[in-house]
């Protein structure tokens, strides 16, 4: 390989794919449309001071999380009881500041340590659709019945797919769900095998607060970015989709909207953060709420990235077991959601 493509290689790994998306839209707005341009910027701006409170939030309660060491709470949820750890798991899933990359090396450190694959697979479920971050942006952008019911939603699907695993984990086929190359679970087994202390007053501290600042900042522009390109999007949407065909494909009551918004949650979900003002901007043209809830949760736990790295992680019926899981759970969480929503 010569240094040029080297080069460019190297330079476009470095490049983010949400700063790169918003200046290509802009660019690509300023050229074609700088009407529009102006105002999807606007659009971007005002919302992003409408959430900038629960941003702000959401990103202290992660770095306070981080900094504490409250995130190594979690070992305390596969102790005991099959059932119970099913139970537990499923609310620390869905209750816990864990973000989505620090999921896979859990979950590989728990399963190489021979935690039942149904105590895992209920925090596995669980995990992407809702934690303490996640319930503050969703009550501030689809209101705090929608983030109440997205919270119970992640339990009872843990608690679903943990008990149904319970039945499913006697076949052979489940006897050892992780790949032979995958190994004993990474930087991530730490917290499972030696949890430390949680120190509440963390700030006397001085490599505590480093911790602190060094993940707020993190998380402040991680989900700054996804925010701020999703308002962008919003703001396209609105302007050039028709309402009457959202409500076609999406809208209306029934298990065909919900089974359709859960099937394109899968490939066209940006991450929990970005999908929120979208969702909110789908049920304004019509969507219905079982629909904008189905999308939510199976997006959350199925979208390409997500899957891609069950998929590396486990054997192929342990991924299906997850998938089908997954996407009946979204699908049924949908349709209730839209019967006591309507």
């Amino acid at each position: 390989m010569s240094l040029l493509s080297l080069g460019i290689s190297r330079t476009a790994n470095r490049i983010d794919p949400a700063w790169a998306a918003l200046v290509l839209i802009l660019l690509g707005l300023a050229i074609l449309a700088p009407r529009q341009a102006s105002e999807s910027i606007v659009f971007m701006l005002r919302n992003l001071l409408q959430v900038a409170p629960f941003l702000l939030l959401s990103v202290g309660i992660a770095a306070y999380a981080k900094a504490s060491g409250a995130d190594n709470l979690i070992a305390k949820a596969f102790q005991g009881h099959l059932a119970l750890m099913v139970v537990f798991a499923s609310l620390m899933g869905a209750l816990s500041p864990f973000c989505s990359c620090g999921v896979i090396p859990l979950i590989a450190a728990l399963l190489s340590m021979g935690v039942p694959l149904p105590a895992v697979m209920a925090f596995w479920l669980s995990s992407p659709i809702m934690d303490p971050s996640m319930f503050v942006l969703t009550s501030g952008t689809l209101g705090l019945e929608f983030a109440v019911a997205k919270t119970l939603a992640a339990i009872a699907i843990g608690l679903g797919g943990g008990f149904a695993m319970v039945a499913l984990s006697k076949n052979a086929l489940f006897a050892n769900p992780l790949r032979p190359e995958v190994g004993n679970g990474g930087c991530g087994a730490s917290s499972i095998r030696d949890p430390k202390a949680v120190v509440w007053s963390f700030w006397g501290d001085e490599n505590r607060r480093q911790a602190f600042a060094k993940s707020g900042t993190s998380n402040l522009l991680f989900l700054g970015k996804w925010l701020t390109l999703a308002f962008l999007l919003e703001s396209l949407m609105l302007a050039y989709v028709p309402a009457d065909l959202v409500a076609q494909v999406v809208g209306g009551g029934g298990l065909l909207p919900v089974l359709g918004a859960t099937l394109v949650g899968i490939p066209a979900y940006l991450n929990g953060y970005a999908a929120l003002p979208l969702v909110d901007g789908l049920m304004s043209q019509g969507m219905s709420p079982g629909a904008g809830m189905a999308f939510l949760v199976a997006g959350g736990m199925t979208s390409i990235p997500a899957a891609i790295a069950v998929f590396a992680l486990t054997r192929l019926p342990t991924f299906l077991a997850y998938l089908g899981l997954a996407v009946s759970g979204a699908m049924l969480t949908g349709f209730v959601f839209g019967l006591v929503a309507a």
